[in-house]
């Protein structure tokens, strides 16, 4: 099972970061339910092997493209975001370390993985991933574009995917830049 978990996490990433245009320095938020992924409802069944697993695909692939990955924590934590130090030099950190039960498996995995971890309440992120409906949004920056991706499920859990763009301002007479939209 956890080669096709890697191999799904790495399709949706991948196509994510693609349909969402991300480039090098941008940062993409994750929200991983690891007991939907198992099958299980959110909260009630958390995988730490299967997390290590999402967390390596996912990795991999940001890391190969320059992009930042930021992890949300569950509930328990407030979905406070575990990132590196350098995805977000001037954010103002928490002290907090995540566990499986208190935080979750993936952010626990990130916290263990990354080389300068650092937990923040809130980052505002250009793309997010949502493994398992753990709700990202409030990590996104305004405005959340959504996107329908084909690789939509690792394990049993639903995939969603949002974009995002610059608001629009200025109004009828306003003339936007087609290539960031």
């Amino acid at each position: 099972m956890e080669k096709l978990i890697y191999k799904q996490t790495t399709a949706a990433i991948k196509e994510l970061c693609e349909k969402a245009k991300l480039k090098e320095g941008n940062t993409v938020v994750i929200g991983c339910s690891t007991s939907e992924v198992v099958g299980s409802v959110i909260g009630t069944n958390s995988n730490f092997e299967i997390a290590g697993e999402i967390f390596k695909a996912l990795y991999d692939y940001t890391k190969s493209k320059g992009v930042f990955l930021a992890v949300q924590c569950c509930e328990h934590l407030n979905r406070a975001i575990v990132t590196e130090q350098k995805a977000a030099p001037f954010s103002e950190s928490v002290n907090v370390v995540p566990q499986p039960k208190a935080g979750g498996s993936l952010a626990t995995h990130a916290y263990r993985s990354f080389d300068n971890p650092v937990v923040l309440e809130e980052i505002k992120a250009d793309a997010g991933l949502d493994i398992g409906l753990t709700l990202i949004g409030m990590h996104l920056k305004k405005v959340a574009v959504p996107l329908r991706l084909e690789n939509n499920k690792i394990g049993e859990a639903p995939v969603v995917a949002a974009r995002t763009r610059p608001k629009f301002i200025g109004g009828e007479r306003a003339v936007y830049n087609e290539e960031i939209l």
